[in-house]
């Protein structure tokens, strides 16, 4: 007979903590009232491959601890050296039999010493732990004190009884897996141990238990309605507050307690609201009283707003708000799920600076002091559960545990704890019931827990599709026609929209961007959404070369694994912003540029803030042509009201109208001074818009005086003078080298090209690409070749066959060069698309040609979309300019290296040394890229600082180049923005010139 399986204490759901106190709000203590003594630091530290390898006595304060490890508290123990790294997305890594886990559970045993003062014998002491993963059990002079899980929720524990004064002793045996790991199996690295702080702190024996703030608003969003709920000690009988403006107090009053709990609802006049945009914040003082003596003293910062339903949008103090957002992680590239604070503000700074106004805590709460930061920086957050169930997606039984009644209370628990503790902030104007784990009657129990502990804040949960117990109607990665609908629609019970998940920036990307601004504007039913994510994923490590690289899944011998699915943020594991996030940036900048009558001057700026009136910067505006500043100047005084436009007159003025030139007006939105999270000057939007002054120069005849040469044989073909000298492979039909004035400018090519090294972003089409179509495969066969002397000038047709092994579709080529005896190249190459079968890609990455340079030529400068790179749906941020970069600063480095450092819109490209480049002027303007590697070493390398390089520049010139879309997890290229095999053509002159001759040269027309 079968004997039932045992639970252990860390596998019984039902058992959610012992010892634990009931979760409060973080206020903080003044003064007097309160000691904190932190236990961060180095802590003994033994690792074991199951709990019940445990020591003897381990918990005992006389166990001798002497030869065990020791470890930094916090961190996770897989980064420091204990166990390993393992990335999954969805999948658990032991059989799905909740509660039970593996009898393998790795545990670490933590011990360490603290001193108790003197002074605190009268007081309460309290043990807090921030975040433990992913149960733990609490001794403190080897009496058991409590145990505790939620892996991402603070715990706390009254630890007097077992206290003495003087030295102490604590330990801490934490267990990695638990039956709350179930609840707990989201994407991202798998850590465990003690990550986040420790302390201990003092307290009142007879204080504040807890203490909520919710300061609200009246009908007319202008006078605060402060309502607030004392939880003291019973002997409590009087508590005092105060509402402090900066060092004013604005209101005050008393709350009579009994049996130490008071509530009071205060209306304070009118108040400064709150919002992500100008987050004013009130100070509450609460005193303690019992009788006349006063026994605690606790403090919060609060700020006034309202957060309602209107009919299918939702508001904050009574406007419609768009919501441009990112989902962020905890994670560092060196600690992993153990962040500095002081890193987590640099964030926010540089999400402040990015024009980012909200954040989805994906997918757990976060530390306390976070909530602190955006509070005062100014952010709308979605608060979520630490509760994730992907991994029974995966088995196809999604809703197990969401019906099992033995689970509601460890449901309940979670999401109860943080609305307990972070209720107060005003930053928080949703709570989410967790991420990816269907639905069931526990997130029903769940959210109505929710409702009754905050009635003033939405509930959101993805996972709700019919938005059936939600305030907002929640999807991810829906893609822009699904958005069309909804924007149009009444699915849902007709409830406000958000992504809690969009615009997947993993690797190249995201592109796209732009048009699901447009959609939130066009539709306001939707209300924006939230990017995924904020950070790669990448664990810092050294190469075998001493250079820092970034792992991800598979790196550590982890599987199974998700590979680089990690990598996908904004900003790089070195914390670099990705080309994305700037692309970001101006997609969601809140100041829009109309132009109305540029030949006056004439532009309107359109604010689309909600309630910043737009005083506090300035508007920079230049007129340039090629490299050069035309003429600039500055606008000091914007006063732009919330929603609302202004026409301003720019007064520039172009004296001479240069021929062959483009004249731009730049604008620039910046701030005029120092703010909390940006420096003076620093950019909120800019626009660019082309002026109508434009003249066509003179057309001249490429011209010389000593005529072309042509040496032919079966194989070889050589056109040359004094000027230059052009060898041809007549097999292969194409150009083999060229030289200007004795020097080689061209080593091979150019050739027809359609791969580019795969990007993350078309992970789902790149087997298809390489192992269906065969696109690293391709070859180009000559046709014909022929020879024609023209007047003044020598032709050389070539006609190709452009294709992929076993395939039968590409490109016929038609390549024209004509050579003229200055050493000037004019060529022209249609590009005619043809397929004999129905056998063919939807799309292809790009058309166009490469072709290889001599390694000294490191110099590029080009007309055309810049600074950085840009793809045809992720071109907002950039400007059309001259651009000059060595071919090392073209590269973009990505943590898995891909494609990238593509410019569009370029009407010339230059490459050349120090002293003379080789021009490409092109008739129709094309997308380029300039590298000292090859495609294919490219996709050959993982890693940063594995892609081999070559001693040659590799030149792209392309007619087409695809977006990039965010198909990783998302929206795929939109049908303009697709290569087809279709026609395309490049039209090119090429000649070499001194450097400082460069723009001129760039202005000559050329006819044939």
């Amino acid at each position: 007979m079968r004997v039932e399986r045992a639970k252990k204490r860390w596998e019984n759901e039902e058992l959610l903590q012992i010892g634990r106190r009931a979760a409060h709000t973080d206020f903080k203590r003044y003064g007097k009232y309160s000691e904190k003594l932190s236990l961060n630091g180095e802590w003994k530290f033994l690792f074991l491959d199951a709990p019940e390898y445990s020591p003897e006595h381990f918990e005992k304060r006389e166990f001798s601890d002497d030869t065990w490890d020791s470890i930094k508290v916090p961190g996770c123990w897989e980064l420091n050296g204990y166990g390993r790294l393992h990335y999954t997305d969805v999948w658990y890594l032991f059989p799905i039999n909740p509660p039970f886990v593996p009898s393998d559970n790795p545990t670490g045993i933590y011990r360490r010493k603290f001193l108790v003062k003197e002074e605190w014998k009268d007081q309460k002491i309290i043990l807090r732990f921030d975040g433990v993963a992913s149960a733990y059990d609490v001794w403190i002079n080897g009496e058991h004190a409590g145990y505790s899980k939620v892996s991402r929720l603070g715990s706390e524990f009254d630890i007097t009884p077992y206290c003495e004064v003087g030295e102490n002793q604590i330990t801490v045996r934490v267990y990695r897996w638990s039956d709350g790991t179930y609840l707990e199996c989201q994407d991202m690295w798998w850590y465990s141990g003690i990550f986040r702080d420790v302390c201990i702190y003092t307290e009142p024996g007879e204080g504040i238990v807890d203490y909520t703030v919710n300061a609200d608003l009246d009908e007319t969003y202008t006078n605060g309605i402060l309502k607030q709920r004392i939880t003291a000690d019973e002997n409590a009988d009087k508590a005092c507050w105060e509402l402090w403006k900066k060092d004013q107090i604005t209101a005050a009053g008393e709350v009579v307690l009994e049996n130490g709990i008071g509530e009071c609802t205060t209306c304070v006049g009118k108040v400064k609201t709150w919002s992500a945009e100008d987050p004013e914040l009130y100070r509450m003082v609460l005193k303690l009283f019992k009788g006349s003596e006063q026994i605690d003293e606790a403090e919060v910062h609060t700020g006034f707003r309202k957060i309602e339903i209107k009919g299918q949008n939702f508001t904050v103090n009574g406007k419609v708000i768009l919501i441009n957002g990112v989902n962020l992680h905890d994670f560092s590239p060196t600690g992993g799920a153990t962040v500095d604070p002081e890193i987590v503000e640099q964030d926010l700074k540089l999400m402040k600076q990015h024009n980012i106004n909200a954040i989805r805590c994906s997918h757990y709460p976060k530390a306390s002091y976070f909530y602190d930061l955006c509070d005062r920086y100014g952010f709308y957050v979605i608060d979520e559960t630490d509760l994730e169930t992907h991994g029974f997606e995966w088995i196809e039984k999604y809703e197990w545990l969401n019906e099992e009644p033995s689970w509601k209370a460890a449901y309940c628990d979670r999401s109860a704890r943080m609305v307990r503790e972070h209720r107060n902030h005003p930053s928080i104007i949703m709570w989410s019931l967790g991420n990816e784990s269907s639905v069931g009657t526990n997130f029903n129990a769940s959210a109505a827990g929710i409702r009754e502990l905050d009635a003033s804040r939405l509930i959101h949960y993805e996972g709700d599709a019919n938005a059936d117990i939600t305030d907002v109607y929640s999807t991810m990665y829906t893609r822009l026609d699904g958005m069309k609908k909804i924007g149009e629609g009444n699915d849902a019970h007709g409830k406000p929209h958000i992504l809690c998940e969009y615009g997947h920036s993993m690797g190249n990307g995201p592109g796209n961007l732009e048009e699901y601004q447009k959609l939130f504007h066009d539709y306001p039913r939707l209300q924006g959404g939230f990017i995924w994510e904020w950070y790669d994923h990448g664990i810092q490590e050294t190469d075998k070369n001493g250079n820092i690289t970034y792992y991800y899944g598979g790196d550590y011998g982890d599987s199974p694994n998700n590979s680089n699915f990690c990598m996908d943020g904004l900003l790089r594991p070195d914390r670099v912003p990705s080309t994305g996030l700037e692309s970001y940036k101006q997609v969601i900048a809140p100041v829009k540029f109309t132009a109305v009558n540029l030949q006056e001057g004439i532009v309107e700026l359109e604010s689309e803030y909600r309630f910043h009136t737009l005083n506090d910067a300035q508007l920079l505006w230049e007129v340039v042509c090629d490299d050069k500043i035309i003429c600039e100047g500055k606008i000091t005084d914007l006063e732009i009201a919330p929603e609302k436009k202004k026409k301003v007159t720019i007064p520039y003025h172009i004296t001479e109208c240069i021929p062959e030139t483009e004249y731009y007006l730049n604008l620039s939105v910046v701030y005029k001074e120092e703010k909390m999270f940006a420096p003076a000057g620093m950019e909120i939007a800019h626009g660019q818009f082309r002026l109508p002054y434009y003249e066509n120069g003179i057309q001249a005849e490429a011209a010389g005086d000593s005529d072309l040469i042509v040496e032919s044989s079966n194989t070889r073909v050589v056109v040359k003078n004094t000027n230059i000298e052009m060898l041809f492979d007549r097999v292969r039909g194409k150009l083999i080298s060229l030289k200007k004035n004795g020097k080689t400018w061209i080593t091979d090519g150019p050739v027809l090209n359609l791969q580019r090294a795969a990007i993350d972003n078309d992970m789902y089409k790149i087997i298809d690409w390489k192992e269906k179509y065969f696109l690293y495969r391709q070859q180009e066969q000559c046709e014909t070749f022929e020879i024609r002397r023209k007047e003044n000038a020598v032709e050389i047709e070539i006609y190709t066959h452009f294709s992929l092994l076993s395939q039968a579709f590409g490109f016929k080529g038609i390549y024209r060069y004509t050579v003229y005896p200055d050493g000037t190249v004019h060529l022209k190459l249609n590009m005619n698309g043809f397929r004999y079968s129905k056998f063919a890609p939807e799309f292809i990455p790009r058309i166009g040609i490469e072709f290889k340079m001599p390694g000294e030529m490191n110099k590029v400068a080009w007309y055309g979309l810049g600074p950085e790179e840009n793809y045809p749906d992720m071109q907002t941020a950039a400007f059309m300019g001259v651009y000059r970069r060595s071919v090392e600063e073209m590269h973009v480095e990505y943590a898995m290296p891909q494609e990238n450092g593509h410019r569009g819109n370029v009407k010339w490209l230059a490459v050349g040394d120090a002293d003379e480049s080789m021009l490409v002027k092109a008739v129709n303007p094309v997308g380029i890229d300039v590298h000292d590697y090859t495609i294919e070493a490219l996709d050959q390398a993982k890693h940063v600082g594995e892609i081999q390089k070559c001693d040659e520049t590799i030149v792209h010139i392309d007619a087409k180049h695809s977006g990039v879309g965010s198909n990783s997890c998302g929206e795929e290229q939109l049908y303009a923005n697709k290569t087809r095999i279709n026609d395309y053509e490049l039209d090119l002159w090429i000649s070499c010139v001194k450097n400082n001759g460069l723009i001129e040269e760039s202005k000559k027309v050329r006819v044939m």
